[in-house]
């Protein structure tokens, strides 16, 4: 991702379930030794790579540094109909609008709900949410002690003036999880202080989002730290939203699709000196090894890349003592007819110094350039999910090229060309957008396997950043179809997305004088001509969408990952799957 400059806009690269809350990614590196997995990925082939591999090897462990192995935490989530104040644990929290908080003439609440909880504390509730000035607004909670009830504690968090998306249940689940920290909760209710007007269709999805809320807002990543706490919370029980066959499956759904979005926090998470291109590809083998009913793997060594004129992706990973890998997953259910076949394509930069167009200066995030492989983590992520749900009747392919894009005396010059696997050529005129050079071959390669769609993420550009701001993502594509799919799974998802045109007169400036096209157009409209770059190695025939993820896959107020992709990519495939 190209490095974005203060007062510029940079546009050029950038029932009850249980919940494994820490898969132990990279924790088998605690009983061997990393240098052995570039050795088995990248068979020494000569002499002069057997130095270089060498060079690999001593990189892989550089700063001695080795992730903790941490213990998978477990939590089980349960959707119980039991009354509240007959419900025993630590602490039941109540979500509440602001209509739900409405008060009669005695300062009482006019809600049945916490009127009956009110009454079996003698008034206290009412009492102390008014001392705590609470009113049902969104971000709104408070933590209460009261004595009277089988809870030790009353948790009452605001939703606003309605709640009908995904977001506000999210936001429930993620306050519900803070609570349990800080009070060191190890059982939790949640419950909804009034369900009139939900179908039973949303009270499933309710459920869901606030149990992915609550999943994901307990997480932390403390493979890195010398001493962190564990987590206490061991369950989580979903009360007055029903029960049965349907919300258990929603339950474990929520589940599966929350150990992939851990992981690929876990990803993004790692430092470029522990999550090299080859621990990558060996993440990604084990996620087929995991699954292997489904998943199947093959990942490519540079001389494979070569036999398949990779010369554009192969040109960005030439100065890295880690030589790049080549991702393919494949995913194909046990039985039944194949109706759809997909590819998610994921940009794959372990990590991105610019290359001889180094990123310097304020806001050029260098120190943030691990997250460059946030798409790759992204695509990786659904994989893992999806092997665990087996969704029938489609074939999906998950593709990264990853490497790292570094400087060395046999790297990547500007003003080189460089040709593409589908024979384009390309005049490198910025070394920092190298995003786009390794997913043309990885386009090209996807739309060789067959595939009717593709949708490929990317931490591409700055210029999305200042479009879009750090939470919303933008999109990409000539098919007005694949955004109405996308668009969909993402209202299901809660992730935000934003449909961006694809303005093709702003081509013009990606003209080159000696190759078929430059790799970087002018600062204005970046990141429409990364779009319409990657365009030019994509099918005619095969539908396609670029999502510009460099915003939201990183949260600058926690410092940490987001997992942002994953729950609309896995989304999306179900709904292929069915149709």
């Amino acid at each position: 991702m190209a490095a974005l400059r203060v007062f510029s806009v940079a546009s050029t690269s950038t029932s009850s379930s249980s919940l494994h809350c820490y898969p132990s990614v990279f924790t088998k590196f605690q009983s061997s030794p990393i240098w052995s997995i570039s050795f088995s990925v990248t068979p020494l082939l000569c002499s002069r790579r057997a130095k270089r591999m060498a060079h690999s090897i001593a990189r892989a462990t550089l700063g001695l540094t080795h992730p903790n192995q941490i213990e998978a935490h477990k939590i089980s989530f349960a959707a119980k109909e039991i009354d509240l104040v007959e419900w025993k644990g630590d602490i039941l929290a109540v979500g509440a609008t602001e209509k739900d908080l409405a008060r009669d003439e005695n300062s009482k609440f006019q809600n049945p709900i916490l009127q009956k909880l009110d009454s079996k504390l003698a008034g206290l509730l009412s009492e102390a949410s008014s001392e705590e000035d609470f009113s049902g607004k969104s971000g709104q909670s408070t933590v209460l002690r009261l004595p009277g009830l089988g809870s030790k504690r009353i948790a009452l968090v605001g939703l606003g003036s309605s709640v009908s998306s995904t977001a506000a249940y999210r936001s429930l689940g993620e306050a519900v999880a803070a609570a349990a920290k800080s009070a060191q909760a190890s059982n939790i209710a949640v419950a909804l202080a009034s369900t009139d007007g939900l179908s039973a269709e949303s009270k499933l999805s309710s459920a869901s989002a606030i149990v992915t809320g609550a999943a994901l807002g307990i997480f932390e990543d403390n493979r890195f730290k010398s001493e962190s706490k564990k987590p206490t919370l061991k369950s989580l029980d979903i009360l007055g939203l029903g029960t049965g066959p349907e919300i258990e499956k929603k339950l474990k759904y929520a589940e599966d699709v929350c150990a992939g979005v851990i992981f690929c926090r876990e990803l993004v998470n790692a430092p470029a000196n522990v999550l090299t291109p080859a621990v990558l590809a060996e993440e990604a083998k084990k996620i087929a090894s995991t699954y292997s009913d489904v998943l199947s793997a093959n990942i490519l060594d540079v001389e494979q890349c070569k036999e398949l004129k990779m010369g554009s992706y192969l040109a960005v990973g030439e100065a890295s003592a880690n030589p790049p890998h080549f991702i393919h997953l494949c995913y194909k259910p046990t039985g039944g007819e194949i109706k759809k076949k997909l590819a998610l394509v994921g940009k794959g930069l372990t990590f991105d110094s610019g290359g001889y167009n180094i990123k310097t200066g304020p806001g050029c995030l260098i120190e943030l350039m691990k997250f460059d492989m946030g798409g790759s983590a992204a695509v990786l992520g659904a994989a893992k999910a999806l092997g665990q749900i087996k969704p029938a009747g489609v074939e999906v392919h998950f593709i990264v090229a990853a490497c790292e894009n570094m400087i060395s005396g046999t790297g990547m010059r500007p003003g080189d060309v460089v040709t593409a696997s589908n024979g384009k050529t390309i005049e490198v005129n910025n070394t920092d957008a190298e995003g786009r050079l390794t997913l043309a071959d990885a386009l090209v390669y996807a739309c060789n396997q067959g595939v009717e769609k593709i949708v490929d993420l990317a931490t591409l550009t700055g210029a999305c950043i200042v479009a879009l701001g750090p939470s919303i993502a933008g999109v990409f594509t000539p098919s007005d179809d694949l955004a109405k799919e996308v668009a969909a799974a993402s209202e299901v998802s809660g992730e935000k997305l934003w449909r961006m045109p694809l303005e093709e007169s702003y081509w013009d400036t990606m003209t080159s004088g000696v190759a078929d096209m430059v790799n970087t157009g002018g600062r204005q409209g970046g990141a429409i001509v990364a779009a319409l770059f990657l365009k030019q190695f994509v099918d005619e025939k095969v539908q396609w969408m670029h999502i510009d993820l460099a915003g939201p896959v990183w949260n600058d107020k926690k410092k940490n990952a987001t997992g942002f992709g994953v729950s609309t990519l896995v989304e999306w495939v179900l709904k292929n799957s069915t149709n």
